[in-house]
């Protein structure tokens, strides 16, 4: 049976990608109306709405806590506490595509953490993808023409931070239930930014701002669904590309609902830091493909060597 777009994981990493960038916008509509750590907390809350979503049948909600690696899974939820809380105090401090595209240095630290720690061996297309990625975000920064401030800190933290998350992942294994690899990504910012709110919170207060927390908990949850669902129909390297349509929609919420226009040599940058994932992505589709072609090869070649049958 030959699976359609609309049901492809393409497809589905296309909205799941779409929904955590609402879900950005969302936060960033709340910007001096909540302390940011308390929209954090909201997206570890909302977040459980998900879990009956994830569950098999024969899966047991104490599953959650159900891992071999005990200090991954904590690894997990501390990295994910601080990107979330760094994401949310980004994109309320700069204009969406300019923490996206800090945030998008995230591969970056990836392939640093790897040869660094795991000594892991990385291609020079990596390697050339990671360094025109970093060209990328100088450029957006334009260190000694404009200043640094905090909002471009908190971006950096929350790209350092996923990658941190990313390793914990690779790290803990097949294994791992996936109610494990779900739950403690919903612990960190429940347990971290439930306490740093304490001394901030109030009551959110008009329907408008509950949408926008609702919309950014529930939408990052359900966009975590999406791409779950899609790395169970696509390979890696597949689901992973759409997530430049990310700048897509940050450049177009800009723009259209907070106003706030690219000057050109940010602009030139975002496509840059965009160009770099691409040449990524090109280098393993090329993989697969010559993969793809010397097994057909490999197979044609052994029937042609099996002697005809009499």
């Amino acid at each position: 049976m030959k699976t359609t777009f609309l049901s492809s994981g393409m497809f589905l990493s296309f909205v799941g990608f779409a929904l955590f960038s609402i879900s950005d916008a969302c936060s960033k509509g709340l910007a001096g109306q909540l302390d940011p750590f308390e929209v954090a907390f909201s997206g570890g809350v909302l977040g459980f709405l998900i879990l009956p979503f994830i569950r098999r049948p024969h899966e047991s909600y104490s599953d959650i806590f159900a891992t071999d690696r005990p200090s991954m899974w904590l690894l997990r939820a501390v990295s994910t506490f601080v990107s979330t809380t760094a994401s949310v105090m980004a994109f309320m401090l700069l204009p969406m595509p300019e923490a996206l595209a800090l945030m998008f240095l995230m591969p970056f630290f990836v392939t640093l953490i790897s040869v660094g720690l795991l000594k892991e061996k990385v291609s020079g297309w990596t390697w050339l993808s990671v360094v025109v990625g970093f060209l990328g975000v100088l450029i957006v920064l334009r260190p000694g023409a404009r200043a640094f401030h905090f909002g471009h800190l908190c971006a950096v933290i929350a790209a350092a931070a996923n990658a941190t998350s990313v390793i914990a992942y690779r790290l803990a294994g097949n294994n791992s239930a996936r109610l494990s690899l779900f739950g403690s990504s919903l612990f960190g910012p429940l347990i971290g930014d439930g306490l740093l709110m304490l001394m901030h919170a109030s009551w959110p207060h008009g329907a408008a701002t509950w949408a926008l927390l609702f919309g950014y908990g529930f939408l990052a949850a359900l966009g975590q669904l999406f791409m779950m669902m899609a790395t169970a129909l696509a390979p890696a390297n597949r689901v992973a590309l759409p997530q430049y349509s990310q700048m897509l929609w940050a450049v177009a919420f800009s723009y259209l609902l907070f106003h706030q226009p690219l000057d050109t040599w940010t602009f030139v940058g975002i496509v840059v830091v965009t160009l770099s994932g691409m040449l990524h992505w090109i280098r393993q589709k090329l993989r697969y493909e010559r993969m793809a072609l010397e097994e057909h090869w490999h197979r044609h070649h052994t029937l042609e060597q099996q002697p005809a049958k009499p």
